[in-house]
């Protein structure tokens, strides 16, 4: 078990999921980096052999180094721009309960709404919940089955910056003009699930994916939706070293699941939705909550601008 443990902190500290012939199994399995992290210390309390107890807890200190930053809040910059509340949901192939989602919006207040895995038949029945007359904007890609549609719902005049594409994690990307004039740049994510662990193509396309998200440049840049992906994962960590900011460990929620293997009650064991932001956004509060029919709980954070003259 020490060894194991050991085996599992240096891969995770040396990011070996970057390396081509091993992504395909350690970038499922990294997954569930905390987890292991809770159980390495349990570990270690457990062994009564000096030498293994101390691999052990050697593991252990250097997993809680990777992992504990996620549960401290971080310093803001000192914005006075205008307030946006974003909340972003994955609807299990549009099974989630459309007028669960439509009470959200409402009770969180939500200024823009990112959806992935849209159907035909759910935006239809998010219609009828009433989500058109929370958003008066929309930009959506429904399909009739499948995981590739998405949309963006806006309070505020949305402008499609580009085209869905099928083979792209960025399916929607939009300019949301607000009130006061300035404009936010919108991107729904949604990357293809890194699994199963034989598959190395379908590792080698979340990969891609995730290296062609955009990076800031001008406008505050907003990315969400569904990553399929942790902090554990060091694709993930190299898209949030060029200017990204995950929103939810900035409050101290990182560590947060948002994904579970069964949807309904069953627990949420993976943080794998995100909404992140750039050093134009202050991140005011962040949380997560339970979606009727999804497997996802939508992910909602408080976000403020830095003012031009900031």
């Amino acid at each position: 078990m020490a060894g194991v443990l050991a085996g599992w902190a240096a891969v995770r500290l040396v990011g070996a999921d970057r390396l081509e012939l091993a992504e395909h199994w350690t970038v499922p399995l990294l997954s569930f980096t905390p987890q292991v992290t809770a159980g390495a210390w349990a570990t270690t309390l457990l062994l009564r052999t000096p030498g293994p107890s101390t691999t052990a807890a050697l593991a252990s200190a250097a997993l809680t180094a990777a992992v504990a930053p996620r549960t401290l809040p971080s310093s803001q910059p000192p914005a006075t721009g205008p307030v946006l509340r974003v909340l972003t949901a994955n609807l299990l192939v549009g099974r989630a309960e459309a007028a669960a989602v439509a009470r959200l919006a409402r009770r969180m207040d939500a200024d823009v709404l990112f959806v992935q895995e849209l159907t035909k038949e759910a935006e239809g029945r998010l219609e009828q919940a009433g989500l058109n007359d929370l958003f008066a904007h929309r930009l959506t890609h429904s399909v009739a089955a499948g995981p590739r549609g998405s949309g963006i719902y806006a309070r505020y005049p949305l402008t499609c910056e580009a085209p869905a594409d099928e083979a792209s994690a960025a399916q929607i990307t939009a300019a949301l003009r607000l009130p006061a004039g300035q404009v936010v740049e919108l991107v729904c994510v949604h990357t293809p699930s890194p699994k199963p662990l034989w598959n190395q193509h379908a590792t080698a396309r979340w990969n891609g994916e995730l290296a062609a998200l955009p990076a800031p440049a001008g406008p505050p840049l907003i990315l969400a939706g569904d990553f399929n992906a942790t902090l554990d994962h060091a694709q993930f960590r190299r898209l949030l070293h060029r200017g990204h900011f995950d929103a939810a460990s900035q409050t101290g929620n990182g560590l947060v699941p948002t994904w579970g293997p069964r949807a309904q009650r069953r627990p949420a064991v993976l943080a794998i939705d995100h909404i992140l932001v750039d050093a134009q956004c202050a991140v005011l509060a962040t949380s997560a909550h339970r979606l009727s029919g999804s497997d996802h709980r939508a992910l909602f954070a408080k976000l403020q601008l830095l003012a031009p003259s900031d």
